[in-house]
């Protein structure tokens, strides 16, 4: 089983059908038809933000063409630019609209597997609507197989409703902290909005009716719509579950808690005043709270507001300004529509090897989480000292879950800093019981092995390996 040769690679399948019970913008309820939820797979099929199994088969591109904004978030500081860093707001050049729609161009020839533009800042889209709105009009009239999609705050959302439905923009998403005002107030110090800057709970309360106003006019428009939230421990934390209940209530499609990232060189209002973000253990605790109520998306990297490639690895840096406007448009249909169809095929041919796997079984088998190096594909297919993040799985009885990633720093760094750096993977993923790689050398296997991490080396289909090695697992422990 071998992926189609596309220029990328990518990652395993899990995705299902969409649930009856996850309502959303596209209009589905708790009796909605087994035809609905088809129209619903072929909307998201492709995008990699919106479906699990997708984000591992196909690439997005963000530009920035969107410096200003309209609220102050207490996690983020745009004038903040490292080519290095990861991280929603942080950009290393601005485009305009005409140099973005090049840049599209461009990217869609050297990347075909390319099906998402994303509009996510660095400021917020619909407070530089011009910009924002102009750019998707020129790659609209170039690329119509690229889906168009944009990321704001929601504060100035009603407003534009009707002219994101006039370009197709067909998914949106909204970040949502808050539905009650007095906690938005530890995240927003102020709101600005119809040319008057309202500080504290007065500009909370505006942000709060205005992203209610929206999500419910998404949801009548049919544009589906995915909320963000960032977790702040002791913030915002214990009221998600509250947010996740109002959210789906107007129509979410989709529910993102994100981590809050928070370090003091970031410049931003938490991490110079200390306030830290969740752990691995506590995100998902908080997720799985909110998973019974509405479909929840677990495999966020938190991307840069100009990502270029698949989510979990940025190629930004290849396509800087002075790089692609030097390059000619390579766009074209036929050929993306071929490079789009292996990987289809490739899709089919991963779920029937998954399908192959025999269960025997067990009672009372426990759940674990195992670790996995890949760089796509959905397949066990990197290296250990390589790998810059471990995907990890919950693994059951017949079934694999992907439930998030863990980012570390590479092991291989030519011999410098390497204990200090295995300390911390073995850290990120201590409590898994495997981690599978396609090669591993002795000393990292033996140190994983004495902290109770065994190592599978495999180059074969993330499930498959998976359910494999809990087979064994389960008549060797239970």
């Amino acid at each position: 089983m071998t992926p189609p040769s596309t220029g990328l690679v990518t990652s395993p399948i899990t995705e299902t059908t969409i649930e009856a019970k996850s309502s959303g913008c596209g209009g589905c309820s708790s009796s909605a038809t087994g035809e609905m939820d088809e129209k619903l797979q072929q909307r998201i099929a492709k995008h990699p933000c919106y479906s699990e199994e997708a984000h591992h088969h196909y690439a997005r591109l963000h530009v920035a063409v969107a410096p200003a904004c309209n609220i102050q978030c207490n996690y983020c500081n745009r004038k903040y630019d490292c080519a290095n860093e990861s991280r929603p707001g942080v950009v290393s050049e601005l485009l305009t609209p005409e140099e973005a729609a090049h840049k599209v161009l461009v990217i869609a020839g050297k990347i075909p597997q390319l099906t998402v533009l994303g509009i996510a800042g660095p400021g917020d889209p619909l407070a530089n609507p011009e910009r924002t709105f102009r750019t998707f009009e020129l790659v609209a009239e170039k690329a119509p197989d690229i889906k168009l999609c944009l990321s704001t705050n929601g504060l100035m959302l009603p407003e534009y409703i009707d002219r994101i439905k006039q370009l197709n923009i067909d998914h949106v998403t909204i970040t949502i902290n808050m539905v009650d005002p007095e906690i938005g107030a530890k995240i927003y110090p102020w709101v600005h909005y119809k040319r008057k800057r309202y500080r504290g709970i007065e500009g909370v309360r505006i942000l709060h009716e205005k992203q209610m106003e929206g999500l419910q006019a998404l949801k009548e428009a049919d544009i589906l719509c995915k909320v963000n939230s960032v977790m702040i421990p002791g913030i915002n934390d214990e009221h998600l579950v509250e947010v996740n209940q109002v959210i789906r209530s107007h129509g979410a499609f989709l529910h993102n808690i994100m981590p809050l990232i928070s370090a003091p060189e970031h410049g931003t209002h938490f991490g110079l005043t200390g306030q830290r973000g969740p752990t691995p253990k506590e995100l998902k605790a908080v997720q799985d709270r909110c998973a019974g109520n509405m479909k929840m998306m677990r495999h966020c990297r938190q991307c840069r507001a100009d990502a270029v490639g698949l989510l979990g690895e940025d190629r930004s840096q290849e396509f800087t300004k002075d790089k692609f406007m030097a390059m000619a448009p390579e766009y074209d249909l036929a050929q993306r529509q071929e490079v789009h169809a292996g990987i289809e095929k490739f899709r089919e041919e991963l779920k029937a090897a998954k399908q192959q796997v025999v269960a025997t079984p067990v009672k009372n088998s426990p759940k674990i989480l195992v670790a996995v190096a890949t760089k796509g594909g959905g397949l066990v297919n990197q290296h250990f000292g390589h790998a810059k993040e471990f995907q990890v799985y919950e693994v059951m009885q017949g079934e694999v879950r992907f439930i998030g990633h863990r980012k570390i720093d590479h092991y291989c760094q030519g011999g410098y800093g390497e204990t200090a750096t295995l300390e911390n993977i073995i850290e990120a993923i201590a409590d898994c019981k495997a981690v599978f790689v396609a090669k591993i050398g002795d000393c990292p296997k033996e140190k994983l092995h004495a902290a109770g991490i065994q190592t599978v080396e495999t180059y074969d289909m993330i499930d498959k390996a998976a359910l494999e090695y809990y087979q064994q697992y389960v008549q060797e422990t239970v």
